[in-house]
């Protein structure tokens, strides 16, 4: 976007934390008002300022950096507080997607609004919301876990507690977690049509669809890299009632082959 196309546009409100979608892959991803407020902010705080700085490098952007991220998060949230409160313009960014989704900025917000200063919500491309669209299972319920513990037994007990929410049940699981979290699955949820989404609006986009143990089947075969999104349909709505599998199963009158998308 030109100086000469922002022209007629609101300025940005001094003392404002703006919390900035970014691309979760494809750099298109980003949209134009997230470029204008990168562009008109005093400082950008960044989850990795390395991996910011290349963003920005890309788009033409010169800004003061600063790292956000678990270890310095609570020095770094009084410092911005102070800026705020001197009328400094913040844009906070993470890696990829929206700020605070299963990424450092919760704390921050959470801080900026207790001070009495003011947030604002950059909206662009989340990759729960990418993988839950076009997942094919019901999109009018659904739970967002993120990350699942690390930990056996932890898994296994919030997995236990997930499995009884009606709503499709949306997590992300890392490429070196994933075959283990089908095996957890199977056992928690076995009946389950499950969607794993992997590199999302990348050049290897890949969607796989199937039950657990199907997908187990596909991942030994040909491990994936990157991150996935992982789509679990819910539990009935009702104890004892049961929905047909047609009504669930995305892959509902397709191949029975799980890869039925190809990478591009």
């Amino acid at each position: 976007m030109s100086l000469e196309s922002s022209a007629g546009l609101p300025p940005l409100v001094p003392g404002t934390l703006y919390l900035v979608a970014t691309p979760i892959g494809n750099l298109e991803d980003i949209t134009l008002r997230a470029l204008r407020v990168l562009r008109e902010c005093d400082v950008v705080a960044a989850e990795d300022t390395r991996h910011t700085g290349h963003l920005l490098r890309h788009f033409e952007i010169g800004k003061p950096l600063l790292s956000y991220f678990k270890f310095n998060e609570a020095k770094r949230t009084e410092e911005f507080v102070g800026r705020l409160r001197r009328g400094e313009k913040i844009a906070l960014v993470t890696d990829a997607g929206s700020p605070g989704i299963s990424d450092p900025g919760q704390r921050v917000v959470a801080a900026a609004v207790a001070a009495g200063c003011r947030v604002e919500a950059i909206p662009g491309a989340c990759a729960l919301v990418a993988g839950l669209t076009a997942s094919g299972l019901p999109t009018d319920e659904f739970h967002f876990a993120g990350f699942l513990p690390h930990k056996s037994g932890q898994r296994a007990n919030r997995l236990a507690e997930l499995a009884a929410l009606p709503g499709t049940l949306v997590l992300y699981e890392s490429p070196f977690r994933i075959e283990r979290l089908m095996g957890e699955l199977q056992n928690a949820m076995p009946a389950r049509p499950v969607v794993l989404a992997r590199e999302l609006t990348k050049k290897f986009e890949e969607w796989l669809r199937g039950t657990p143990a199907e997908l187990a089947v596909q991942l030994k075969i040909r491990p994936r890299k990157g991150e996935f999104v992982v789509l679990v349909a819910g539990a009935p709505a009702r104890k004892g009632e049961s929905t047909a599998e047609s009504e669930l199963d995305p892959r509902a009158g397709e191949s029975a082959d799980p890869e039925v998308c190809p990478p591009s």
